[in-house]
């Protein structure tokens, strides 16, 4: 088993404190940020950032979804860590400034991929198809933030 990584990473036009707010508000602004790989989202506890746990599917390709219940930590000053508990999957959100109103985000999802030839397509694959779909939360997360 290899470890898969996906990264991507945007320059948003609005200033660090405001898109991580954005990015905790698991209540509020997180759901109108998901694209529509994103389902059955619901909050279960928290809401805002540190100890929020929260649940959705994400349909990665047209046959695998992954159910994703996440604990949600904030271990240093700008960074919110997801980690699911219902595989190894971790996310890790980090906001930092990029000059005058600017900030940059860089999401990092890592997890232990399979084995084998599925392994070799995943490894392969997974994280192109991954940052697609945080391509997309990115430019939604623009959208509402530089206002």
């Amino acid at each position: 088993m290899a470890q898969v990584e996906a990264t991507t990473e945007r320059v948003i036009a609005a200033d660090a404190e405001t898109v991580f707010d954005a990015l905790a508000d698991y209540n509020g602004t997180r759901p109108k940020l998901l694209p529509e790989h994103f389902s059955e989202y619901e909050v279960r506890e928290g809401g805002d950032g540190e100890g929020t746990l929260v649940h959705w599917k994400l349909q990665a390709t047209s046959k695998r979804v992954r159910d994703c219940l996440l604990e949600v930590s904030e271990p240093t000053d700008g960074e919110l860590v997801e980690k699911d508990r219902n595989s190894s999957m971790v996310t890790t959100w980090r906001v930092t400034p990029a000059g005058e109103g600017s900030s940059r985000v860089v999401v990092t999802s890592v997890w232990n991929g399979a084995g084998g030839v599925g392994g070799f397509f995943e490894r392969t694959f997974a994280p192109k198809g991954l940052g697609r779909i945080y391509d997309g939360l990115l430019a939604n997360l623009a959208a509402q933030t530089e206002k």
